[in-house]
């Protein structure tokens, strides 16, 4: 009969709205939670079979819930390179252990980016969960792969030990000076004769300067240029040698510590001539490693004792037209500057994140070095994912699969350091919601009282 029915519906009405006040409740509790997505109750009603030209019975009302993930967050400014917020579509790939496997142990979506140092380095959550990365390697690649997880690694800082960079390019601003007489020894010079060249200190040079670099452990190695007058005008002979000679082991052709011998040829405005094929000094020094086997002719290594690895340096001695390197003007001989990049042995300093995500090492001897980028998931309908406790998502068929882009690309919203995306909740709005559940919620009990004492008098119809 209807009365049942309508008792029924106040069942279904009391049920309803106590799903709507555990929503409500958890929005309130989170309303501090970092980029959490408030809930929502939606409302259907329950229609039965009805004749209702003869009677109407009552179905009630059922309520689901969702959370409106789509939603964003505000941005809030903190002091922690570490803390990373999403300004856009997309989320962050986080595992549960920094060991996890995709296969065995698949991986969330989060946009609570409060991350921080375990004790193993590891960037974790308040939740606990394990930010992923794109590891760059020593070429700077990185493994971008719109769909395998399996690119992706924890994100550790503190394998990061210190680190050293061997010298790759080195710049010399120099002047030579134009009138500098013709010394009666470079009738006999002879480049490749201990007796008779610069590098031996038989010759006296008529310009020497020496210029520091770094090799692969972070030592410093001395590379000296040694110049003197042609009697050719507008030339000079050039030898540039590692001192001491003991450094170097050489190969046939070179002598006393030389790694490149060639001249320097100036055009008649001073400025170095490097495009008639006069000046044949090499720009080019590539030093073996100290663990090759020997040198061939016109090659050379580092000493076996020193145990340092190969490297290619290249010299910059100017361009004609262009400012910088050596000259030929006629004042003082003088090394103006010099300008090498490496840097010894230094200790990881900081770390910090961009808006394309890469994380970036910063050593304490000027060193920085790209280690890892984070990329973003993004989801054809986010709205869709399956929340997880620790204010995660997993995948759905409903929220179709993800997308995994580097920040700031296509649909993918850029990184924001020091920043957190605050709770979507509106504390107004909750309370609203609350009071009106409430109300719902008596109202639904009165359906349910008076449906009773409409049932006690039908009972005493009998009385």
């Amino acid at each position: 009969m209807s009365i049942n029915s309508a008792l029924s519906a106040g069942v279904t009405g009391l049920a309803a709205y106590s799903t709507s006040l555990a929503v409500i409740s958890d929005n309130i509790a989170n309303v501090n939670t970092v980029g959490y997505k408030r809930g929502l109750t939606d409302f259907g009603t329950l229609v039965t079979n009805n004749d209702l030209a003869t009677q109407y019975s009552a179905g009630g009302v059922q309520a689901s819930s969702r959370f409106l993930v789509s939603q964003r967050g505000l941005l809030q400014q903190t002091s922690s390179p570490t803390d990373l917020a999403i300004s856009g579509e997309g989320f962050f790939v986080v595992s549960q252990s920094p060991s996890s496997n995709p296969v065995s142990e698949p991986f969330l979506f989060t946009r609570a980016g409060q991350f921080v140092q375990d004790s193993g380095g590891f960037l974790q959550n308040a939740a606990g969960l394990y930010l992923q990365g794109w590891p760059i390697d020593a070429q700077g690649n990185v493994p971008v792969n719109p769909s395998d997880l399996t690119t992706l690694e924890p994100i550790n800082v503190d394998q990061l030990g210190g680190t050293a960079e061997s010298t790759t390019s080195m710049t010399v601003n120099a002047n030579l000076q134009a009138s500098q007489a013709v010394s009666p020894a470079e009738a006999t010079y002879a480049v490749g004769t201990s007796a008779n060249n610069m590098a031996s200190g038989n010759v006296t040079p008529d310009f020497q300067r020496s210029v520091q670099l770094f090799d692969s452990l972070g030592g410093f190695r001395t590379l000296t240029f040694s110049l003197l007058k042609s009697s050719t005008p507008n030339e000079w002979h050039a030898e540039i040698h590692v001192t001491p000679t003991s450094d170097i082991e050489l190969g046939a052709g070179l002598v006393d510590g030389q790694v490149a011998v060639g001249t320097l040829a100036f055009l008649p405005n001073g400025e170095i001539d490097t495009t008639s094929g006069a000046t044949t000094l090499p720009t080019t020094l590539d030093f073996l490693a100290s663990a090759s086997g020997a040198p061939g002719a016109g090659q050379f290594k580092w000493a076996t004792g020193l145990g340092i690895d190969a490297q290619s340096l290249t010299l910059n001695i100017g361009t004609a037209g262009q400012p910088g390197g050596f000259t030929q003007f006629d004042s003082d001989s003088a090394l103006l500057s010099t300008t090498v990049n490496g840097a010894v042995f230094g200790a990881l300093s900081g770390i910090s994140i961009d808006q394309e995500g890469f994380v970036t090492a910063f050593y304490d001897n000027g060193i920085q070095r790209q280690i890892y980028q984070v990329p973003v998931a993004t989801f054809i309908n986010p709205d869709g994912l399956n929340p997880i406790s620790g204010n995660a998502f997993s995948v759905t068929t409903n929220s179709g699969t993800f997308t995994l882009q580097a920040p700031n690309s296509g649909d993918s919203g850029s990184i924001q350091s020091a920043s957190l995306e605050a709770s979507t909740v509106d504390l107004a709005k909750e309370f609203t919601d609350l009071i009106t559940t409430q109300r719902a919620y008596s109202a639904s009990t009165k359906i349910i009282t008076t449906a009773d004492q409409m049932l006690e008098e039908l009972i005493r119809i009998k009385q």
